[in-house]
């Protein structure tokens, strides 16, 4: 008995010293690349496309009806195809055609080949702060909602913005882990940049040179049209091998523990364009800028969690996972915020169709005698009641779910967005359908315009990688944060 009870206590001390170390270990995310609900999205990624092609020939096909206002439809119709069409048909052809391996290229959201990589370095990223902050470089904000309008508000009044961000590059698979920039005269429409990324573990360059982070340095020098998806951007300087030489020279000209080593001939010398369609121009070689003896101090340690719904695996050292949920919402992606707001704004649409509906009682009353005609224990008006009531019940036990989904997928969870995806599949495959088989001109008058719109914005903000990846990472801490709170009581 004795020896039981011993065995017994520990067992016990077994299963406290196990809980412990469960709750010492960091987070870790593992990326799952083909599950159910991993096919299921991308059927949401291509109708989306799908969905956002029919919405801009509508508008271009709606606009030659309606005489001096076409003007203003062809600027929609602008709006429509060079930020919600073109970018989706880009990510969906160039995940066939461009390579998914490094061939020295960044590759811009929508999938195409964005700037060179000219740029490697050795040592940790402390000290690479250092060394760029010393030469004078400013850290590069995060895309927020905030920052995006702030940089909106910079570029039209011409006030300054250090700080700028820059639009996400992908090289690994995944978005830059940081940038830095310099303001030229104060112009946010003219900036030296330079985008940073973790090389992966063990990873060597071609040849089999050793680099633990790679960079694409360019020069952005004024506000423009992108060739190949009609948005504004920045348009960059031809030569990027200025804007490389640049970036070597501010840091080894004030840090003398800054060694560079030049690859020659790293890459075929070339002329080519980038994601905007801005003519690019290099000679090939690819400095090593060696950092690992500059001494770093604490301010050089930053503490975030960037690019985490990019990572193959994510680690989240010396941090609890309410910390590391904490963190991601506060860097929700400005897709996911506009998927969640533009949820909300349908069910004002869909609230304003009920009350449109019983105000037009003599109306609802003749659509209710045609299915009650045969019925003689109810009367025509009693009938009408009875669904009006039930119209109402209903409308406002869908829309008590979308207020709920809305705020779920606002909060990171996986299940809302795919449950909001499919309505909102549903609900264009119906406007479609009314398109083709009913009255074209109730299917596309403005009001309904609006609300297939609307409904195309919901599936390309919902079904984007970075609202896909911050509810499935979100819903991953959330489901370790539950666990962590039943070994705590």
């Amino acid at each position: 008995m004795t020896s039981g009870g011993t065995t017994g206590g520990t067992d016990a001390a077994g299963a406290t010293v196990g809980q412990k170390r469960r709750l010492r270990q960091p987070f870790v995310y593992r990326r799952h690349h083909f599950t159910p609900t991993g096919v299921l999205d991308y059927l949401f990624f291509l109708f989306a496309g799908a969905a956002s092609t029919w919405l801009a020939l509508l508008i271009l096909l709606k606009g030659f009806s309606l005489g001096w206002w076409q003007v203003l439809t062809l600027l929609v119709f602008w709006g429509v195809v060079s930020y919600l069409a073109l970018p989706r048909l880009h990510r969906i052809l160039s995940q066939i055609y461009v390579p998914n391996y490094f061939i020295g290229r960044t590759r811009t959201s929508d999938g195409l080949l964005g700037d060179p990589v000219n740029l490697a370095w050795r040592g940790e990223e402390a000290q690479i702060h250092h060394a760029m902050r010393e030469a004078g470089w400013i850290l590069a904000d995060s895309i927020t909602p905030a920052s995006t309008w702030e940089i909106i508000r910079s570029t039209v009044t011409k006030r300054s913005y250090p700080q700028a961000p820059v639009s996400p590059l992908l090289l690994f698979g995944r978005r830059q882990d940081f940038a830095y920039q310099q303001e030229v005269d104060g112009d946010p429409g003219q900036r030296h940049h330079v985008r940073f990324w973790k090389c992966p573990n063990g990873w060597l360059l071609p040849g089999g040179h050793q680099a633990d982070w790679l960079a694409a340095g360019t020069y952005d020098k004024a506000v423009g049209i992108s060739l190949f998806t009609l948005q504004f951007t920045h348009k960059i300087e031809e030569n990027t091998d200025v804007e490389r030489d640049h970036i070597v020279d501010t840091v080894t000209g004030v840090n003398e523990a800054i060694s560079v080593d030049r690859i020659k001939d790293f890459s075929t010398g070339y002329h080519s364009r980038n994601g905007g369609g801005d003519a690019i121009v290099t000679d090939g070689h690819l400095p090593i800028v060696d950092v690992n003896e500059v001494v770093a101090d604490e301010a050089d340690h930053p503490e975030r969690l960037e690019l985490a719904l990019d990572a193959t695996r994510i680690y989240s050292e010396s941090r609890s996972v309410s910390e590391v949920t904490k963190t991601l919402w506060r860097q929700r992606p400005l897709q996911t915020v506009v998927g969640a707001a533009l949820v909300l704004i349908l069910l004002l649409f869909q609230a304003w169709d009920v009350i449109s509906m019983l105000l037009d009682w003599n109306g609802l009353r003749s659509e209710v005698v045609g299915f009650s005609s045969d019925i003689a224990a109810v009367s025509d008006d009693t009938a009408t009641r009875i669904v009006a009531g039930v119209l109402v019940g209903v409308s406002l036990l869908i829309g008590c779910l979308q207020v709920i989904a809305s705020a779920s997928v606002f909060r990171g969870s996986n299940r809302a967005r795919l449950w909001i995806l499919t309505l909102s599949t549903i609900s264009v495959i119906v406007s479609m359908t009314n398109y083709f088989t009913g009255d074209r001109d109730l299917a596309t008058n403005m009001y309904a315009l609006t609300t297939i719109a609307m409904q195309v914005a919901v599936l390309l903000a919902l079904s984007s990688d970075s609202s896909r990846m911050f509810t499935r990472f979100s819903t991953a801490a959330l489901r370790a944060e539950r666990q962590d709170r039943g070994l705590e009581d």
